[in-house]
């Protein structure tokens, strides 16, 4: 009786949800399973994704500020968190796979280092390259269960690699994913920047307050909307270009007032200096690292070093720094 169940919802997908739209039963995975009675293939993706120490760890890394001292300003995880209700509201307006959506949502920066893009910018500096949405993957695929990953679904792992960069995803649901990650981002590092006392409403730009307004709810709603209404009925998900140009407006004030704010400088270098001295700590000392990052990368030591600390959280990292290298009181 059970077993229906996953069929049942198989079915009612080519009923409910648009032609456009990813259906569970054609999704495939790199290794064939034995399937859930209950759950669809994009479910047991979201459950696995949900349920992973990658994940759990979201929590402890850094949106925009360094080990913030309040309680309630942004991490990973509730970005994460925000990005998928924006994008299955998103997702329901235009009948797609909320459960696709979904997974790669809380996926897709599982990948990300401490202390946010500086971190990111640190390591690229020190390897010569790297990116967060393909270490996400690289988590996925490899450095989790042992070094046989998660398995999960080709169209959850394509909407994980293509959320930013110029690649577009495969499906309508990645889609959704990578413009609402940028509302979602956008919208709520704009309410901790007026928390943080950094911005006032007043700061944003005429262009971007006529169109997308100055409250953090209205303006995700008016994005949310917007996408819509712009992509309904088309086989590419879109912003109207009002909306669009608005966005890209307020976008560029948030890099220059607080993504390369100079209040958040000392911080930021704080936080870059620590992942250098922690590379190269560990390049000298390779027996630091839990054997199975050697295992995973073959004997690659550079790569071990990298898979390791892009894992970090920020709080662990700095106990990590100060165990190392601050002397004991």
């Amino acid at each position: 009786m059970s077993e229906l169940i996953r069929e049942r919802t198989e079915k009612e997908e080519f009923v409910r949800l648009s032609p456009r739209a990813a259906k569970s039963s054609e999704a495939r995975r790199a290794r064939e399973e034995y399937e859930c009675a209950v759950r669809t293939k994009f479910q047991r993706d979201r459950d696995r994704i949900l349920h992973s120490k990658p994940f759990r760890r979201l929590m402890h890394k850094t949106q925009v500020y360094i080990a913030p001292t309040g309680d309630h300003f942004r991490t990973r995880m509730t970005h994460s968190l925000e990005v998928a209700q924006i994008c299955r509201t998103v997702g329901r307006g235009l009948k797609l796979n909320e459960d696709l959506i979904e997974a790669i949502a809380l996926g897709h920066d599982v990948g990300h280092t401490p202390f946010g893009h500086v971190g990111e910018e640190a390591l690229a500096s020190i390897i010569g390259y790297f990116e967060h949405n393909e270490q996400s993957v690289r988590i996925f695929t490899l450095l989790t269960n042992n070094g046989q990953g998660m398995n999960l679904t080709d169209q959850v792992l394509d909407g994980i690699l293509h959320h930013t960069g110029d690649g577009i995803p495969l499906t309508l649901e990645g889609q959704v994913v990578k413009i609402g990650d940028r509302i979602a981002y956008l919208c709520h590092d704009y309410d901790d920047a007026l928390r943080a006392g950094i911005l006032n409403t007043h700061d944003i730009p005429q262009k971007a307050r006529e169109v997308i307004g100055t409250n953090t709810s209205e303006m995700i709603t008016t994005m949310v909307i917007d996408m819509i209404q712009a992509s309904e009925g088309k086989d590419r998900v879109c912003q109207s270009e009002t909306v669009a140009h608005g966005m890209k407006v307020f976008r560029e004030f948030m890099f220059e007032k607080v993504y390369f704010s100079k209040s958040l400088e000392e911080e930021r270098s704080k936080g870059r200096l620590i992942l250098e001295i922690l590379f190269d700590y560990y390049l000298k000392h390779p027996d630091k690292i839990p054997p199975e990052y050697h295992n995973w990368t073959q004997g690659n030591l550079q790569k071990a070093v990298t898979d390791y600390i892009s894992g970090l959280t920020d709080n662990y990292a700095i106990r990590t720094f100060k165990h190392f290298f601050i002397p004991k009181e």
